[in-house]
């Protein structure tokens, strides 16, 4: 019974930005509090889009080596596919091997949360037991199709901001635009979900590498600061 640790980041949304920090992160703090080990004999780094799993080289040398009982964690769904009908089918063809799936951020769609819930369905009378199976499913669909739909939502958003921005990009050097009530906000979208780009954020507001990354700190501390003071 072995435990691995799947990362993923898009090719085109995400190099050069949050990299793979952000899922280490969770998932050494998860090996750590579970005594698991944590190293390259069991981590999987993925440079890929999600949305098949044919050409994703690392997860197939992981796929290949699994086992009835082994684990494997992510981060989020997400990490683990963006496709909803073919994540759906990759799910449960590792369900039906016994893999336990351990989604960090989405504890009901866990392999073991699942199991529970068939379990339960074979128990029932023939009605409930479809009823619940099909419940069980639809949790699935919806999980994973929310994941996609908060991606595009997110990326329309601040596509449409570029398109209707009158703003031009380039400044002379040495000077820096008013921090607006709409650049703090998309700065901080873009804080919390990094598959709004940089690029994006600073063509729509016209500004450049150094300007978004000034303010960027500024926003942070911001935070930070408004944080600390809550709980002192």
């Amino acid at each position: 019974m072995a435990t691995y640790f799947y990362m993923r980041i898009s090719t085109q949304e995400e190099r050069g930005l949050q990299k793979f920090s952000r899922q280490e992160n969770a998932l050494c703090k998860y090996a750590e509090v579970n005594g698991l080990q944590f190293d390259e004999h069991n981590i999987y780094k993925e440079d890929r889009s999600g949305k098949n799993f044919d050409e994703r080289e690392e997860w197939n040398k992981l796929e290949g080596i699994l086992h009835t009982a082994d684990t494997v964690v992510f981060k989020d769904i997400s990490r683990f596919t963006r496709e909803a009908e073919n994540g759906y089918q990759k799910y449960m063809e590792l369900y039906n091997r016994g893999i336990r799936l351990v989604f960090l951020d989405n504890q009901t769609v866990c392999t073991d949360y699942i199991r529970q819930l068939l379990d339960v369905a074979e128990k029932q009378n023939l009605i409930a037991k479809i009823s619940l199976e099909n419940t069980v499913k639809l949790l699935l669909y919806v999980e994973l199709d929310r994941v996609e739909q908060e991606r595009i939502t997110l990326q329309k958003r601040i596509k449409d901001g570029i398109a209707a921005s009158e703003k031009t990009s380039g400044r002379v050097k040495g000077t820096f635009d008013k921090l607006t009530p709409e650049l703090e906000t998309d700065i901080t979208m873009y804080i919390s979900d990094r598959t709004i780009l940089q690029i994006d954020v600073m063509r729509k507001h016209g500004i450049s590498r150094n300007t978004f990354k000034k303010y960027l700190a500024y926003i942070k501390k911001s935070k930070e600061a408004i944080g600390e003071g809550k709980n002192s």
